[in-house]
Formats: structure tokens, sequence, C-alpha cells
């Protein structure tokens, strides 16, 4: 049962040839007995799993249907979820219960999705290799000596190991799709807006937004439907109808026009992923699309951009992090300054303490004009750049990443390193774009992501894209040695 998809799960489910309760007891042993060599959860929800399948087994047998009804999943684990610990993968966080569910837990779980648990991801989703996490690094099930990215990486290497079919994630500058392309998975970032926020821990509030991270595309599309839609808690979340995403993946690419930046082909990419690139491109030839080259001029200045601005928006969220109203507090502080400086100090991962002191210093008095301003100024400029380019192309393709997976503390010395490996995915998340990553090969027995990025609320399209290649391709159905 553990290699069947959510579409699969769902029919199996429908006919009968068993229940959500036997497909839970079956993934939970087999996290049991395979998560230790990953470390991909921080908390199991077994007894939480067992009644929520129970219900949806009554459910169905009282009439009820629905791709997502007993079907079991997992949370990042900065979604909040009542009663039970939601740390961000962080020490300040440890000792902390949510006292509500987040819009996108309480939407999947009225759908009748069942959860297993909370998965392992960078400290305070700020990493691209899920090393930062208090609770330890998560390994790479198809090379347990290398990262499976981040920061949802916890996701990324449950559903790649078969420990259970999807999971939610979420993606401030590629943290859906670098774990997708690491792992040989269909990872998707929605447009900014299209998934609530409310409940989701928050890293850079105007750059987080959850999707979610499956083996298909078409299990993207199930997911997605139950994670969309307006919610009036968040201000942030836009009132755009939610297409039957489903029901749209049988589109032909006939006469589709992709863009191929030229900018993504430069010396910083492995050459041997520019080839897999380029296949994939044929392949969608093959289908109808027609491939032009256009041009992003401005995206070399993403990435000091947005590493100007999320810092900046994480010191403004992570200043309630004090140790006084909730969270790791010090042990006999001598007075209010020792309390906040030693609980935020011990509280908190030298990854996130790096980025507050980044994002402090960008918006101090003296460099707020010459740092965070002129970085929004260039995030508009990026924006301008994707839509002009869309105003000649349907969708656009390139690598996800430009570098294969890499070895577990490789660049640990080296935080710049791993931020550049942001290069293709951040543009996205300064322009509020959907992107998606799915499944291209292999480079020395690791996978390689290519990524498809649409106009604003345009996911089916990405979807429609990704299944139709995936219906051609067999890349997303490998399985990691041993799982």
């Amino acid at each position: 049962m553990h290699h069947m998809t959510l579409a699969e799960i769902a029919r199996g489910l429908t006919d009968k040839k068993f229940s959500s309760v036997e497909l839970t007891q079956t993934l939970l042993a087999r996290i049991a007995q395979l998560d230790p060599q990953i470390n991909s959860f921080i908390s199991l929800t077994q007894d939480l799993a067992l009644s929520q399948a129970k219900a949806a087994d009554e459910r169905r047998a009282n009439g009820e249907s629905g791709a997502l009804l007993g079907a079991p999943i997992a949370h990042k684990d900065l979604f909040c979820t009542q009663g039970i610990r939601t740390s961000c993968g962080s020490k300040m966080l440890d000792n902390f219960k949510a006292p509500y569910d987040a819009t996108v837990v309480a939407k999947l779980a009225a759908a009748g999705a069942v959860t297993l648990g909370k998965t392992n991801m960078d400290e305070f989703a700020m990493g691209s290799a899920n090393e930062s996490s208090w609770y330890g690094a998560v390994k790479n099930p198809w090379n347990l000596e290398h990262v499976p990215g981040g920061s949802s990486g916890g996701s990324a290497a449950a559903v790649a190991a078969r420990l259970l079919p999807a999971a939610t994630a979420t993606d401030t500058g590629g943290s859906i799709r670098q774990p997708a392309a690491f792992t040989n998975l269909t990872g998707l970032k929605p447009t900014y807006g299209r998934v609530s926020r409310w409940g989701m821990i928050a890293y850079a509030s105007s750059l987080d937004q959850g999707g979610p991270l499956a083996r298909t595309a078409e299990d993207c599309a199930i997911l997605l439907q139950g994670m969309a839609g307006f919610d009036p808690n968040d201000s942030t979340s836009i009132d755009e109808p939610v297409p039957d995403y489903s029901a749209g993946l049988s589109g032909s690419l006939q006469g589709l026009r992709i863009g191929v930046p030229k900018e993504y082909f430069s010396a910083g990419l492995d050459p041997r992923i520019a080839e897999l690139i380029h296949n994939s491109i044929k392949e969608l030839e093959k289908l109808g699309a027609v491939i032009k080259e256009i041009s992003l001029p401005n995206m070399q200045h993403a990435i000091p951009a947005y590493y100007v601005i999320a810092p900046a928006e994480a010191s403004s969220n992570l200043s309630r992090f004090d140790g006084v109203r909730f969270g790791y507090r010090c042990e006999n502080p001598e007075n209010l300054e020792d309390l906040y400086k030693r609980s935020r100090g011990e509280g908190f991962g030298s990854e996130v303490q790096r980025r507050i002191m980044v994002g402090a210093y960008a918006l101090s008095a003296g460099y707020y004009d010459a740092y965070y301003l002129k970085a929004q100024k260039i995030r508009r400029l990026v924006k301008n750049d994707f839509m002009s380019a869309f105003n000649e192309v349907d969708i656009i393709l390139g690598p996800t990443t430009p570098n294969p997976a890499w070895k577990l503390g490789a660049k640990s010395s080296d935080p710049v390193a791993a931020y550049l490996e942001d290069v293709y995915t951040i543009t996205a998340n300064l322009a509020g774009l959907p992107g998606l990553s799915m499944p291209a090969g292999f480079v020395d027995g690791l996978p390689v992501g290519v990524q498809l990025l649409a106009p604003y609320f345009q996911e089916g399209r990405l979807l429609n894209v990704a299944h139709q290649y995936q219906l051609n391709t067999d890349w997303h159905t490998r399985t990691p040695t041993g799982f």
C-alpha cells in the first residue's frame, strides 16, 4: 500500500479494497521502521491519525466520497495543530502546543485527510538543506549522505521514502521546489495569496506560501484542491475562485508557448543538469509545445534582494519570541534584559541568529534606504521582467537548482554557497508567481528537477503541463533503493 499515490488511494478506498484504518496502521508501522534512517518526522500523531481514519471510514460507509477522505498526509511543523507540538524545527518552540489549527490543517481535516504527524524542517524555515533543525538533519532517501533540500526537507524525504503519499510544505525562496528536485518529487508553490497563511508560523510574511509535495502532478492537484481558497482570517489571502485542478489535467499542450530564459543557462549551472533540462524541453515539444528563448535581465539581482527582504521580515516576525509569553525561556534570568538576551541566544540556532542580525541591520535607520528600500525596488524590476515575458509565452521553463543535492555538512561553513543554490527559485517568491518542480532525471544517482513558472493563479496550467509530461516519462515513478 505504501507505493500508492493519493489518486490510487482514493480509488482503493472507494472500491473498498482496504480501509483508511488499515492504510494508516500500515504507514505508521512503516514510519516506525524506516524513519530513524532519515529523521523526517519531529512528532508522530498515532492516536489522532487512527481516530481520523476511523471517522473517514464511517463517512465513506455513510455514502460520502472525496479524493482526500481517508488519505494519510503529514504537515510541515510550522502549521499550527491544536494540542500538538508545533516547533518550527526550533528549540525556541519545542514546548509549544498550538491552541488552534491553521486554516490549511482545518481545511484538510474537514476534507477527511488523516494526519500522521509533523515533519522536520530547517529552523523557522531558514535554510536550503534541512540541516539547521534543532532535531537534527534530515537525510535524503536517495543517498543518506546527502541533504534532501530545505526548508521542507522532512516533508520531501518522508514522501520520497514512501512513508506517506503526500505532505504539506511551505516555500519562501524555493523551499517546496528545491526539496522536490532533490528527492524526485513534484512540488508546487502556489500564487501568493492562493493558500491561507493563517496559523502558518511566519518567516518572511510577503514571501511565504504553503503548497503540496507529492510524487505526481495529479496528487499535487488533489492536495492543492483541499488547501486553496479565500480565508478572511488572512489579510493577504486573495478572493479568487479555485478551479477544479484535477479536471484540468487532461488539457492538450498543442501550441503551448514555453519561454526558456537565456540567463538560466549560465556558467553556474551543472552542464549535466542543463542536458536533462534540454531533454525535458524536447519531450514537451513532442507534445505540441512551442519553445521560445526569452530574457529575465534582472534575475542576477534577485539573490541579494531576497537576502535583504527575507531577513528583514524575519527579524520583525521573530521579535515575538522573547521568553516572556510562550516558547523557550532561559533559567534564572537576572533581569529583563538578561531574560531577552539569553532566551533568544539559547533558543535560536546560528542560522536564525544570522538572519535576524542581517535583517535588523537592513532595517536600521542609517541603512534602510541603502538596503531594504533598494531591495524592494529590485523586487519590482523582477516582477516587471516576468510580466513582460508572459506577454510572449504561457509558461517559463528552466532548472529548479543549479546542482544536485550536496553532501551533508558540505556547505555548513559557507552559508553564501547554500544561498546561491536558490538562484532559480527565489524570483517566483519575489514576484508572487506560482512555480512547480517536477522530476527530470538523475545525475550521479541523485534526482534533478525541472521548474515551470506561470502567470498569477495559473496553478492549473502548471499542473496540466506536469501531468502531461509525466504521462510520457517515468522519472517520477523511480523509487530510492531500500524504501
